[in-house]
């Protein structure tokens, strides 16, 4: 029997805002930039993907992406999905989050199982405090607690002394009643992040993430010997190796994963559990993505995780991906038995930059 192939492969550019924007110590994010990838086969299966790009977490910007993809595109358009997935495995280390789109979408259209769900599930994610002066912070925090989350983020990396005097704050308006990530995005330098850690009470902090720059392992190395709370490492990991590292250097207790920078879902769920072989606790998440890329996300942490996801970046967003919006209910996306993802393509029109369509029969159609 013939293999069924790729009949036609569409790539969407999106620009979504987000309600609020979003801060990190290396940028301040206003929209997520966005591609979507659907690949349809000649015996009908479809399969859809997402790459919601952040430049300064990875090295591809949106513009090379979109170029990427649209010729990758092109190159998988008449294979049958096996190929194309042997074509997508090689651009995985130098375009992560390109790759994650298409290889995503190829599994989806295979029927992988890291995504099906055979009951009800609740996948608890963390919730994001952004408030800083106490006032404003009290009434966020009892909000969040009234929505059922019990694990919050804080993000610091900007300003030592004043991240030092904003966690106490949220601390002593907190008073134990959740547990506390405290993440600063590569922005301290080793001198600095030592000293927070030093100045840090540790009641309540389940884990500091990824003080240092992502290359520098010896000014991450000297925080975690100042430490008296367990670390986390996120922007230093990208594949195994980098997981290996970490457990051979004991430089983090967690280890924060996410799915656009291992290709696909299977990758994914096997570096997760290389993390809890070595001794480590995975954690799993992507506070930048849409609802595409969080339901994927979700559906293997519920498999997969004990704690906290973070792939709450959908509810950042102004706009979702897919016509079935994601439920959330106690602080918790619900899977559902059956769910299919489809694209909501004409709510999404205000938001699309270009779209790129490439067929088995090679004809080509742009607009940008």
């Amino acid at each position: 029997m013939t293999a069924a192939i790729l009949e036609r492969i569409s790539v969407h550019r999106l620009a979504i805002p987000l309600t609020v924007p979003y801060r990190l110590s290396f940028a301040t994010v206003e929209r997520f930039d966005t591609l979507v990838v659907e690949c349809a086969a000649s015996d009908g299966r479809t399969g859809l993907g997402e790459a919601t790009v952040l430049t300064g977490y990875t090295d591809e910007t949106i513009e090379d992406s979109w170029r990427a993809a649209c010729d990758i595109a092109a190159e998988l358009a008449g294979l049958d999905a096996e190929s194309a997935q042997r074509r997508i495995e090689p651009l995985v280390a130098e375009r992560p989050f390109t790759a994650t789109a298409f290889g995503t979408a190829l599994e989806m259209l295979e029927g992988a199982t890291e995504l099906e769900v055979e009951r009800a599930t609740a996948v608890p994610i963390l919730g994001l405090l952004n408030a800083t002066a106490e006032e404003a912070m009290s009434r966020e925090l009892e909000g969040l607690l009234a929505g059922g989350y019990r694990t919050l983020k804080i993000k610091v990396g900007t300003d030592l002394v004043k991240d030092i005097a904003h966690v106490a704050t949220a601390q002593r308006v907190l008073r134990g009643r959740a547990r506390i990530r405290i993440d600063a995005n590569q922005g301290y330098s080793a001198a600095d992040g030592v000293a927070f850690v030093r100045a840090l009470d540790p009641s309540g902090v389940e884990l500091f993430e990824q003080p240092c720059a992502a290359g520098d392992w010896d000014a991450h190395l000297a925080v975690v010997r100042a430490s008296r709370v367990p670390m986390m490492l996120d922007e230093s990991i990208y594949g195994l190796a980098d997981v290996e590292r970490a457990a051979e250097l004991q430089a983090a207790r967690y280890v924060k994963l996410k799915l656009m920078k291992l290709g696909t879902l299977r990758a994914l769920a096997r570096a997760l559990e290389r993390i809890r072989a070595l001794g480590m606790t995975p954690v799993l998440g992507n506070g930048v993505a849409c609802d595409l890329g969080c339901w994927m996300e979700a559906c293997v942490a519920a498999r997969h995780i004990d704690n906290a996801g973070e792939m709450n970046g959908f509810l950042k967003a102004r706009a979702q991906l897919l016509s079935e919006p994601l439920e959330m209910r106690n602080a918790a996306i619900q899977l559902k038995p059956g769910f299919s993802p489809h694209l909501a393509l004409e709510r999404l029109e205000p938001f699309i930059a270009g779209t790129h369509h490439e067929s088995s029969r090679s004809h080509r159609i742009r607009r940008a």
